[in-house]
């Protein structure tokens, strides 16, 4: 355990203004600091750091903590690792007590670090020099930018090609890192072989395990590293690093199976996805996940496997579900996963996009048993039936009955009247008018309006004469 004086005092001594200020743009206001919260979405600053009383609060979802909980929060470290990385910063060195934190093992944990640093490194620099690594993943249709933003790389097609990386091959600290394997007989080589390399990184974005894929046919087609004093499958998740600011702006986190969806999905511009390392999902995932995001999204291949998939990972789920909290899942068709399904939209020339934040919700129980309708389309006020029947003759006949029994306006059809010289001008020709969907009255007066001269219908605007037209052409039969 850590001494809790030493946290106490590690928390009095760091910045809490310098430490927020590295991740979240602070503007002073007053005695404390605010900005828009890194928690939630918000227009409008209600995020504020006191630096007097070394704590951070948003007024908006309630965040509120020290300089550890901000780190924990932001960055995803668990709260050992964000004390180590607050008293790195301030070059302090922690005590630890128990067996978790004696001297041999940690050296051997940073030991095991940098030999998977090394290996990560060597196996980019060899996927620049293969063409055919490269090929492989134009056709599956990433980018260099993709590749480069999740260390994607390429282990040669060799029995002893980490030879080249590692002067002593024989050390025994790569068979405990896991990327070589020792028979029987004693001969070592390496345990990935032609297949394009996914690094996997913990929380602080070192590399501690990797995953292989087979660029041609051959099984296995996933291969993993094996569980080793810094990866533990049922722990880790693949791609949470370079989620994590995604998961943050959407507040949603996507659950898939392979290496590839999480990479092809983030090609297609959805960058809050992770996935499982070959094994189902764990309470321990579920956990740490939703404590970064408010929506758990499951979205496994559309087999039956992946069905099963999706049942494991509802009864993980279950014991860490709260009122804040929402588990869904997104059903694929049986042929696809969400790399396929990716292409495949694509393919037709759709924009790659998001689903809606709602699309998983359920139909609500209201519509069950029938057709939902659409909330913008508007129903006519009249029926089928006499919409059909209404033609621009019908309503040219009507207007001419309605013309030769219509009252005249004195201000606007005799020169005497105020409008005598707007009269005097020859009137346009009427434009044919619009039959749209409406009902017979309706398409009767916007008729008269476009044939009846501007001024002449100024003047019955302004006379009681309007009223007794209206009347009439209301009350008129309709035509036959």
């Amino acid at each position: 355990m850590i001494p809790q004086a030493f946290i106490q005092d590690l928390i009095a001594r760091i910045d809490i203004v310098d430490l927020i200020q590295r991740y979240v743009p602070l503007k002073k206001a007053g005695a404390n600091y605010s900005a828009c919260c890194p928690f939630h979405n918000e227009k409008s600053p209600s995020f504020t750091v006191s630096p007097s009383k070394q704590f951070y609060h948003c007024f908006g979802c309630g965040a509120h903590g020290t300089a550890i909980g901000f780190l924990m929060e932001h960055s995803g470290l668990g709260f050992v690792d964000a004390v180590k990385e607050l008293a790195q910063q301030l070059g302090l060195e922690v005590p630890e007590e128990g067996p978790a934190f004696s001297g041999p093992g940690r050296e051997q944990q940073r030991s095991l670090i940098d030999v998977m640093s090394t290996a990560a490194r060597f196996y980019r620099e060899q996927l620049k020099s293969s063409p055919r690594a490269v090929d492989y993943l134009k056709r599956r249709g990433l980018t260099g930018e993709i590749a480069a933003r999740f260390g994607i790389g390429y282990a040669p097609d060799g029995w002893q090609s980490l030879d080249k990386a590692f002067p002593k091959y024989d050390d025994g600290g790569l068979a405990e890192a896991g990327l070589v394997i020792d028979n029987e007989a004693g001969r070592r080589y390496d345990r990935f072989r032609d297949r394009i390399m996914f690094p996997i990184q913990d929380a602080r974005g070192n590399v501690i395990a990797f995953g292989g894929r087979i660029l041609d046919a051959g099984e296995p087609k996933y291969l993993n590293s094996p569980e080793t004093p810094l990866f533990e499958k049922g722990r880790e998740l693949y791609g949470l690093p370079q989620a994590r600011v995604g998961i943050r702006e959407t507040g949603a986190v996507i659950v898939v199976e392979g290496y590839m969806d999480v990479v092809a999905l983030a090609q297609y511009g959805v960058n809050n996805a992770v996935a499982t390392l070959g094994t189902a999902t764990t309470p321990t995932h579920v956990q740490k996940l939703l404590r970064q995001a408010d929506r758990l999204v499951f979205c496994f291949d559309g087999d039956k496997a992946g069905r099963k998939a999706a049942r494991r990972g509802l009864e993980a789920s279950l014991p860490h579900l709260a009122d804040d909290k929402t588990v869904c899942f997104l059903f694929l068709p049986a042929e696809h996963d969400p790399d396929s399904f990716g292409s495949r939209t694509r393919r037709r020339g759709l924009p790659a996009r998001r689903p809606r934040r709602h699309a998983t919700r359920p139909i609500p129980a209201r519509h069950a048993g029938r057709g939902l309708r659409p909330a913008n389309r508007r129903r006519s006020r009249a029926p089928r039936t006499q919409r059909e029947r209404i033609r621009p003759e019908d309503c040219r006949a009507s207007l001419a009955a309605s013309d030769r029994s219509r009252p005249r306006c004195r201000g606007a059809t005799e020169p005497g009247g105020n409008f005598g010289r707007a009269r005097a001008r020859a009137p346009t020709a009427p434009a044919t008018p619009r039959i749209r969907a409406l009902p017979e009255r309706r398409l009767a007066k916007r008729a008269l309006r476009q044939e009846r001269p501007a001024t002449a219908r100024a003047a019955c605007r302004r006379c009681p004469a309007r009223a007794a037209v209206a009347a009439r052409l209301a009350g008129a039969p309709p035509p036959r």
